[in-house]
């Protein structure tokens, strides 16, 4: 396995397929950790994490969180609510601010695509992304193939099929990015109002016309969130219209292969994406993406503090 040699985790474009493999493998052997009954190593002992989220999160602050802790690390959480973001404090002063503390990673969710970027270049301290604008997610995009790694035992050869709100789905890019340099082909569906123009300059993917053709013989099946909250305006006529034409339910995922995975990032919206007999049928896997979230997070915390896999 390569060395890795990167300070920061900002998108899955920026790795390689090699250092792709690494961090699943890393996550893999963290996976252990989580199941002893004392859930915690020394190996980040001393290191201080600060969890910056500007937008809402659930799973993916919490187990960052967790990842932190169960590495030994000092975890600090910071909200735009109890920051002075509320002040008018800028995004680089705030994080002049935090660097003078001296933390060795800041993990920071951010509305504004590229901000991580722009991040990197003002502070010293390694900067995970952990989702900005319509950009990338990668440690999601990094637990999604660890997910189908486990059902599937390899990445190559896999058709992948992601349905819904491509334009505002960060998930969907780092997919993309990961899936297409790991050997999957990719098929995306979804309203044409939610397809962002020249789709296929995102990565070496099929956009196919309707939903029943992207998700056909299709060995994992990911459902998007309708992210309303980034739209600005309708872009549907109203969810049981969405629903009849990109959701998934008892008769369509008859069109995938027999025992397909059944995915979503979560949020979920009931009967809009997905029926609940979907969400939790047999072939759902949504829970097990967000225990491997964990073990994920874990990974790139260890790398990028410098670890090497013995």
């Amino acid at each position: 396995m390569p060395e890795f040699k990167h300070k920061d985790i900002i998108a899955l474009r920026d790795l390689s397929k090699e250092e792709i493999e690494l961090l699943i493998s890393t996550a893999e052997n963290m996976r252990e950790v989580n199941s002893r009954d004392i859930k915690k190593v020394p190996t980040l002992r001393g290191k201080t994490i600060i969890n910056l989220f500007y937008e809402a999160s659930t799973r993916t602050r919490t187990s960052f969180e967790i990842a932190g802790k169960r590495l030994s690390a000092d975890t600090v959480n910071i909200t735009p609510s109890s920051s002075s973001a509320t002040k008018g404090e800028t995004l680089a002063d705030t994080a002049l601010n935090l660097l003078a503390m001296k933390p060795d990673i800041i993990v920071m969710r951010h509305a504004v695509s590229g901000s991580h970027y722009f991040l990197s270049k003002k502070v010293s301290c390694s900067i995970i992304n952990a989702g900005d604008g319509a950009h990338e997610h990668p440690s999601q995009g990094l637990l999604d193939m660890l997910t189908m790694k486990d059902k599937f035992g390899r990445l190559d050869g896999l058709k992948v099929a992601i349905v819904g709100d491509i334009t505002h789905s960060r998930v969907a890019r780092s997919d993309i990015q990961g899936l297409t340099k790991m050997g999957s082909s990719v098929y995306l569906a979804g309203p044409p109002t939610m397809m962002p123009p020249g789709a296929e300059r995102l990565g070496n993917v099929t956009v196919c016309a309707s939903m029943k053709e992207a998700i056909q013989d299709a060995d994992v099946v990911m459902m998007l969130r309708i992210q309303q909250e980034r739209q600005g305006k309708t872009l549907m006529p109203n969810t049981r219209e969405y629903s009849r034409y990109f959701g998934l339910n008892p008769q369509n995922i008859k069109l995938a292969k027999p025992g397909a995975l059944i995915m979503h990032p979560g949020p979920i919206n009931r009967g809009v994406e997905m029926s609940s007999y979907v969400v939790d049928g047999d072939q759902s896997h949504i829970l097990k993406q967000v225990e491997n979230g964990v073990a994920v997070r874990m990974a790139m915390l260890y790398h990028v503090c410098g670890g090497e896999m013995e």
